[in-house]
């Protein structure tokens, strides 16, 4: 794993504290699963499994393994737990609320699980919380149907103003589905209940489509949106065969890393160019992407470009703007591309486009089935890591082993991809595309 992966610095730098998960106190009650595969905090997962030639002695953090403990810290009878959802949908939301229904009730007997409608915003009301009541009955079919049942939103909420409905409704452990964003807020949450010493635990499930989470391999709602984004992607083939010079343009999402885009690209081979928020380029030159493009054309007669969101932000004004999230509002990367792609080709070629932007259609699908699969292993984590009282984590897997990380490891910054990596080589491969379109990207990856 290369340095701009990893937080600028060697993961054995982590030490037995960075990756310790605070607890709520000492789990003295009997589970009440019907289970004999309960795991002990002194079982971990190893984050590196990597040989490395000429390394003596490697070392790699080890995280604490998720799972249903022998004994718990909250009395499910007891207990109330309160769901919510933030950010942008994705395929999988509705399963995870699902998983963590049915294993607080089947599994726990929990005495009631709230649903908070649009995100944290559902708990800062002039009135009153704005919550749902979530049971087996009605969560039952919500799988099948995608975002969220519960909403969302995005926007800063006041974490005194959440804890205090979090007291008034006598919730003991808080679920919060969300990217990066999501987690500074849970971070918040747990600070305000910590130094209010209040037994409240706050559990996080990493939901962002872009997977640009660290310590999660693939996000919930992944698979999916590469499966959907290769439909637009032969459409677009199809669409770039049907005229001379024919060139088919696809926007995905992606604002800071492309893995979406480069996924694709692998699945479906019919990608000619992939441009990534990673990878800086120009647009002319010898090394430009319109010359290059240029000779695609007169080479094949048509040509396919996959573009993430978040690229080529360099070659556009900045806004200096944000949403509600705190994300910049980015630049139309693609309405530039199209400008400029009619701007070069108007005396060289008769050159013609067709651009597609699924984006939308993707987020909104239900989730297909390894992401099912997926999101009922960390609905069913993360209720027993929050009925075992801890509290300021993610739940995750390494190496297909469930996990627990702590929040201030999580929100130090998004995940990228690593541009010397096997991954974008064979993306560089697969597409054909010229290596000297690209200029060293911004996290200073060289090519």
């Amino acid at each position: 794993m290369h340095e701009c992966d990893r937080f600028g610095q060697p993961w054995p730098s982590l030490s037995a504290d960075d990756t310790r998960i605070p607890t709520l106190g000492t789990a003295k009650i009997p589970n009440p699963r019907k289970s004999s595969l309960f795991v002990s905090d002194d079982h971990g997962v190893l984050l590196d499994v990597a040989y490395r030639p000429g390394v003596a002695n490697p070392t790699s953090p080890v995280f604490q393994q998720g799972g249903p403990r022998a004994n718990i810290y909250f009395d499910p009878p007891k207990t109330k737990c309160a769901v919510v959802t933030c950010g942008g949908i994705c395929p999988g939301a509705n399963d995870v609320i699902r998983s963590i229904v049915m294993e607080a009730h089947h599994g726990y007997d929990i005495s009631a699980i709230l649903g908070v409608r649009y995100g944290l915003s559902g708990f800062t009301p002039k009135s009153s919380p704005d919550v749902m009541e979530l049971t087996p009955a009605n969560v039952a079919d919500i799988h099948e149907f995608g975002g969220t049942v519960l909403g969302s939103s995005r926007g800063p909420q006041n974490p005194e103003d959440v804890v205090d409905a979090l007291e008034r409704l006598n919730v003991g452990v808080l679920f919060m589905l969300g990217g990066v964003g999501t987690m500074r807020a849970a971070q918040a949450v747990n600070a305000v209940t910590t130094k209010r010493g209040l037994k409240i635990a706050v559990v996080c499930v990493p939901k962002t489509i872009d997977n640009d989470i660290h310590f999660v391999h693939c996000t919930f709602g992944f698979d999916t949106a590469v499966e959907k984004a290769v439909e637009a992607i032969r459409c677009a083939h199809v669409e770039a065969l049907g005229s001379p010079y024919g060139v088919g343009m696809v926007k995905l999402m992606g604002r800071e890393s492309g893995f979406i885009a480069a996924a694709a690209a692998l699945a479906i081979k019919e990608v000619n160019f992939v441009l990534v928020p990673e990878q800086t380029f120009t647009l002319e030159g010898p090394a430009g992407f319109l010359p290059t493009l240029e000779a695609r054309l007169k080479r094949r007669g048509h040509a396919v470009v996959v573009v993430a969101e978040g690229a080529g932000q360099h070659l556009l004004p900045e806004s200096g703007l944000t949403d509600a999230s705190g994300n910049r509002i980015l630049g139309d990367i693609c309405g530039l591309l199209l400008k400029e792609m009619k701007r070069y080709f108007k005396d060289r070629l008769p050159m013609t486009v067709k651009y597609i932007d699924p984006s939308y259609i993707i987020r909104s699908v239900p989730a297909g089935a390894s992401d099912r699969a997926h999101c009922n292993m960390l609905g069913a984590m993360a209720v027993h890591a929050g009925m075992a009282g801890k509290t300021g984590l993610m739940v995750t897997e390494i190496h297909d082993i469930p996990a627990h990380v702590p929040l201030p490891l999580v929100t130090v910054e998004r995940k990228r991809m690593d541009l010397t990596s096997n991954f974008w080589q064979q993306v560089l491969d697969s597409t054909g595309q010229n290596r000297v379109v690209n200029t060293p990207g911004a996290c200073g990856c060289p090519i």
